[in-house]
């Protein structure tokens, strides 16, 4: 069986006792109390042996309800200090580059991105006009924005001079044009405004792609899905089916779409199989980059390619909304083997 090495965890966990804001562990503790009915100081403490002896991150023990569950059903979550152990061993530091700068991503993944892009440089302002005025919209991003940040969507219809939008879009770093993924109607029926991006956690052993959890996000209407811009995510069975209803990090649970009223347990991932055989695909194109979390959209002619985070992160279920008290640790474990 493989086995982590102890250094990672122990610079996570110094990392994190140094900067532990004892006010905001409280908070959370509070939100616990309020929705489970457990004693504040008894989840305080809950929490901080949790994070210490079993590796969960104090917004993990919030989103996953560790709250209301046993110790057997905790085990079977996977949390983010596990996630970033998986990360450190299978993702090569020498290639992770790729994947942290979206240009050199769109560079290495041009095949499976399916739209038309280009970067924002000295003197190509009249390049930048073509190929805005031809999309009509595009999505400008910085190379290494976050979470959805640096992420921006502009009309040519509202730019009256060219060459200082260039510069305005060059000073701020906001330097990759992207083509507007047009998604597939499925999608568009939960949010028409907002590309809705699947996220695919997979693990590539060599040989075989693995994917471990798939999550939907939908968002509300703005340039991108993440929570950051009010978007929230449902976990996806093995099928792509929704297995309940939408939530997010901050309390807040859609039964369906605020906006179009689409109910969020019936919503079902279009076009499966041809998601899979993507997956396995841009899984092989770096093999050192073993542990990734792609985001993926489904478009009318099949899937493509959004970006890869070689930080994978964790989308898990959520057992006060979906009445599932169980998780997706057991089949990262059987893929990976720890």
């Amino acid at each position: 069986m493989s086995r982590f090495s102890p250094v990672p965890r122990l610079r996570y966990l110094l990392a994190r006792a140094r900067r532990i804001d004892v006010a905001s562990v409280i908070e959370r503790a509070k939100e616990a109390s309020t929705q489970h009915g457990k004693a504040v100081p008894l989840v305080v403490v809950d929490m901080l042996w949790s994070a210490g002896r079993h590796n969960v991150g104090f917004q993990d023990y919030i989103d996953y309800d560790f709250a209301i569950l046993t110790k057997a059903e905790r085990d079977t979550f996977m949390t983010h200090p596990v996630s970033n152990e998986i990360s450190q061993k299978y993702d090569h530091p020498d290639y992770r580059h790729l994947f942290h700068d979206k240009a050199e991503f769109n560079a290495v993944f041009d095949a499976f991105l399916k739209r038309e892009w280009m970067l924002i440089v000295e003197g190509n302002a009249a390049q930048l006009r073509e190929f805005t005025e031809r999309q009509g919209t595009i999505v400008v991003k910085e190379t290494h924005g976050q979470a959805g940040t640096g992420v921006h969507r502009y009309h040519a219809a509202d730019v009256t001079d060219w060459d200082a939008f260039h510069a305005e879009l060059l000073s701020k770093k906001q330097v990759l044009v992207e083509e507007v993924i047009r998604q597939h109607a499925d999608l568009a029926a939960v949010c028409p405004g907002t590309v809705n991006t699947t996220r695919i956690t997979a693990f590539f052993d060599g040989e075989k792609t693995h994917i471990l959890a798939m999550a939907q996000k939908f968002g509300r209407g703005a340039v991108s899905d993440q929570m950051s811009f009010g978007g929230f995510y449902t976990m996806l069975d093995e099928n792509g089916h929704s297995v309940g209803s939408g939530y997010d990090s901050h309390g807040h649970v859609h039964v369906t779409h605020p906006d179009s009223g689409f109910p969020i347990a019936d919503f079902q991932l279009p076009m499966m199989d041809e998601v899979r055989d993507f997956v396995d695909q841009v899984a092989r194109v770096v093999p050192q980059v073993q542990y990734v979390g792609w985001d993926v959209v489904v478009t009318p002619d099949g899937p493509v390619l959004v970006e890869g985070n070689w930080g994978a992160g964790v989308y898990e279920n959520k057992p006060s909304v979906t009445g599932i008290r169980t998780g997706h640790k057991p089949r990262y474990q059987a893929a990976i083997g720890f």
